[in-house]
Order: C-alpha cells, then sequence, then structure tokens
C-alpha cells in the first residue's frame, strides 16, 4: 500500500501525546465491556440512585401526595416531571391542585429536580411552596437520570467507549480478519448506536430553553387548568428562562413571575478557578473531539482530566464543591449527603461548550458552532445571534437573590445583568425585586440550612404581591 500503510487500509495518526493516552485509557477500560454493545445493553443508565423515582424516593416518605408526569418536546427528548399537589397530610382537592397557584421549579447544571428536596420539609423550597398552598412542579432536564428517554435516539454513553475499543481491535489486524463477517456485522451495529448516540447528546441549553422550558410550561399550564405559574430557577435553570424571556415571548403569557437564584447570564468575570481553568484549556471542547458526546463528571475520563486541571498553580480542588461553586457557609451532612446520593447529573458536552464560550467571551448569545459557514447554515448570519435580555417586558415580574460569595453568579456578573434589565425594569416599583446575601454562595439557595427564611420567604411573600 502506499508510504507502507497497514494491511486494513488504515494510515497512523500522529497525535499529542497526552490525547493519544486519552484515547487508549478509554479503549482499554472499554475492553470487557465490548458484549455490552452487541447485547443492547447500558452500562450509564444503571448508576440510577433511585430506583423507583423521585416522587417515590424524595417526597412520599415525608408524607406528601406526589404524581409522575411526562412531557415529550418537539424534539423527541421525553421529560421526567414531578408534582406535589397538596402539602403535607393535605388532601389534594379533585385529585390534583384543586385551582391552587402553580410553581415551576427548574434545576441547574449538571443537576435534576432533587435540587429542590435536598434537605428536611422545613427547610427545602420543594415542600415548602406544597405547605404553603402552592401546585408544585419539578422539572428535570433532558440527559438528567429520569429524563434519559428519547422517541427514537438512544442515550448510552457505553457504546461510545465499546466503538473505540473495537477499533483498536482490528487496527493492524490481518486483512482476513478485518472482512470477517462477524466483525462486519460488529462493526455496523456500534456505527448505528454511535450515530444515534451522539445525536441524542447534540444540544446546549440554547435547546434546554427553546425546547425543554417551552414544552414544560405548556404541559404545567395545560394541567393547572390554563392558570398562570410563577418560575422558579437556579444557575443555568435561571439563564434558560432568561433566554427564553427575551427570545419567546409566547412564554411569558403563561407565567406570573420568575425567582431566579443565583442567575446566570453574562460569565466573563466568573470566579471559579475550575470552571474557569476548564473554560481557559478548552476542556470540554477536547472530550468533544475524543467522541465523548456525553459529559459526565462522575465517569473516570472527565474525572482524569479534573484532576489534571486541579494540578495547576493557584488551583485548591481539596474541597471541590467550594472550588467550584465558592465558599458556602451554611450547608450541613444530611443535605451533602443527599446531593452525593443523586448529583451530580450528566449533561452535553456541548453544553459545557456553549457555557465556556460565554465564559471566554462574554455574552450571551447562542451556540457557536466556530465557523462563518456553519453559523451562517444555523441562523443565517456568520456570528450567533445574541440574547437581548433587555427585551424582556418591563412589567414582567422579576425576583434575583445573589450572593457575595458565589464564584459562579459572580457579583460583577449579577451587576452587569442588573444594569441590563434596569433598562426595562424600575427598582423602584415592584417588578424587579432584588435581594444579595453577603455570605451565601452558590449552593447555599437550594442547599442551606437556613434558606427557608433568608431566601424562600422573601421569594413567597414576591409571589404573593403578584397574585393580587
Amino acid at each position: 500500500m502506499p508510504g507502507g500503510g497497514n494491511r486494513c487500509g488504515l494510515q497512523p495518526i500522529s497525535l499529542l501525546q497526552a490525547l493519544a493516552t486519552i484515547i487508549l485509557a478509554v479503549a482499554a477500560a472499554a475492553a470487557a465491556a465490548w458484549p455490552a454493545l452487541i447485547a443492547g445493553t447500558s452500562s450509564s443508565t444503571s448508576r440510577v440512585a433511585a430506583a423507583n423515582g423521585t416522587c417515590q424516593s424524595r417526597v412520599a416518605p415525608f408524607g406528601y401526595a406526589c404524581e409522575e408526569h411526562t412531557v415529550t418536546t418537539e424534539d423527541g427528548y421525553i421529560l421526567s416531571l414531578q408534582r406535589i399537589p397538596s402539602g403535607r397530610g393535605e388532601t389534594a382537592a379533585g385529585g390534583g391542585g384543586g385551582g391552587k397557584v402553580p410553581v415551576l421549579l427548574q434545576h441547574g447544571l449538571m443537576m435534576d429536580g432533587v435540587t429542590w428536596l435536598m434537605n428536611s420539609p422545613n427547610e427545602s423550597l420543594g415542600y415548602i411552596l406544597a405547605d404553603n398552598g402552592y401546585d408544585v412542579w419539578i422539572a428535570n432536564s433532558r440527559g438528567t437520570v429520569y429524563s434519559r428517554h428519547h422517541t427514537s435516539l438512544v442515550s448510552s454513553d457505553s457504546v461510545i467507549y465499546d466503538g473505540i475499543i473495537f477499533i483498536v481491535k482490528i487496527i493492524c489486524a490481518n486483512y482476513q480478519h478485518c472482512l470477517d463477517e462477524n466483525v462486519i456485522i460488529k462493526w455496523d451495529i456500534m456505527w448505528f448506536h454511535v450515530i444515534f448516540f451522539i445525536a441524542y447528546w447534540n444540544w446546549s441549553w440554547d435547546e434546554l430553553s427553546s425546547k425543554d422550558l417551552s414544552a414544560v410550561v405548556q404541559y404545567v399550564y395545560s394541567q393547572a387548568g390554563q392558570q398562570k405559574m410563577h418560575y422558579v430557577g437556579h444557575s443555568l435553570g435561571t439563564l434558560i428562562a432568561l433566554a427564553a424571556l427575551s427570545d419567546q415571548q409566547q412564554q411569558i403569557g403563561m407565567l406570573r413571575s420568575a425567582g431566579l437564584l443565583s442567575p446566570i447570564a453574562f460569565l466573563d468575570k466568573m470566579s471559579s478557578p475550575l470552571a474557569r481553568a476548564a473554560a481557559d484549556v478548552f476542556l470540554a471542547e477536547a472530550l468533544y473531539w475524543l467522541g465523548l458526546s456525553e459529559f459526565d463528571p462522575t465517569g473516570e475520563y472527565v474525572h482524569s482530566l479534573v484532576t489534571d486541571i486541579c494540578k495547576q498553580p493557584g488551583i485548591d480542588c481539596y474541597n471541590l464543591m467550594s472550588a467550584f461553586t465558592g465558599d458556602n457557609c451554611c450547608l450541613d451532612n444530611s443535605s451533602v449527603q443527599v446531593f452525593l446520593a443523586h448529583e451530580p447529573q450528566a449533561t452535553a458536552t456541548k453544553n459545557m461548550i456553549h457555557l465556556a464560550q460565554m465564559i471566554r467571551g462574554g455574552t450571551i448569545a447562542k451556540y457557536d458552532y466556530g465557523n462563518a459557514g456553519d453559523n451562517r447554515e444555523h441562523y443565517g448570519q456568520a456570528t450567533p445571534p445574541a440574547y437581548d435580555v433587555t427585551a424582556i417586558p418591563g412589567d414582567f415580574p422579576l425576583f434575583l437573590s445573589y450572593g457575595g460569595r458565589d464564584s459562579l453568579s459572580d457579583v460583577q456578573d449579577v451587576s452587569r445583568l442588573l444594569r441590563a434589565l434596569g433598562q426595562s425594569h424600575s427598582r423602584d416599583g415592584d417588578k424587579l425585586t432584588v435581594q444579595y446575601l453577603a455570605d451565601y454562595a452558590h449552593a447555599d439557595f437550594v442547599m442551606a440550612r437556613n434558606a427557608g427564611e433568608r431566601v424562600y420567604a422573601p421569594l413567597m411573600a414576591f409571589f404573593k404581591l403578584q397574585e393580587k
């Protein structure tokens, strides 16, 4: 063969030594799992923390009624949704919310709906709202443990690893082996799965806003008898709301207000050393280039790369949560244990790339495909369109709560967001309420033992004001 190529017709490729090492490590780790590909089994979904679902594992044991729902997005993702229609010990009128005002809770990045249920009933927002007479709905974004189904695609991460080891096995094998009928069948099955796996994870927070949030809001609105709902988001849950409110005005007609806890919008001042270092070294882009479309923070490959980042000068990952979120003031061991049992959740590597683009670029814009041609194909212009938060109507009520120790929702970035919102919302009226907690960091807003009195009570007072 030309150039002395191997007998399988594969030409040798020169790679950076570090990336080659990662590829070989991935391949070696997958060797034992290859039979699972042919059998059609999935290794990643077996790590479900609570096999019976959120209602049975986190809500019913505390004496609350709870319903499991699903909603299918227009692009085929089947999302899990929990409803707490009544308070503890209360009988839900009519088998539902009984005319109560609905509240939709949306979790943040690499979390799921358990975000709102990690503390005791007296300390967790999901329970508190139900006990205060609200019809509570808890969303779970695509890719999280209970929202991994699709009408036609597969979410299993094992097939890509199994595919890599299969490729490694046939490299440099004799020509006859490359044409072996069983090998060809395995090759075809592998690429069938890989194509559908990559398609499943081909999304960023653009789709969480335009597809997931849109479908869930419409579903809750219908189920609640076309009652307008309050919305509460944490972290990434605030970003997808801001994007939807500025870009999809039809959503506003189904919402009463939005509570934004640890708001994420502009990210270029983000002070989290771990998140910033990951963006600066193009960690997510490297994983995507390696074929890892699913970003699983509990996986050994992501863990290995994060460990390398933690070795960089000036980055202390001794307390990994603090290194990522900031120095949380008020967490206790019980909530941390619940967190460790259920979180963190997987997301799309493309989603992580999108967030890294925001950290490096300082804008709120749609996903950048990296070249003018691809951007024109998706957006009709050479650069990604920006989300204009000043387009959010000035009469739409917003509640923002942020912390002085939060290294993901940095004070400087929130101040920039508030200046932008100030162009449409007056701070003197009741349509924009801002709360600043100097000692709070990112996780405190959903896990702090005192969040009930410090955050949730003012939030519910804001709700009541908008219900008059």
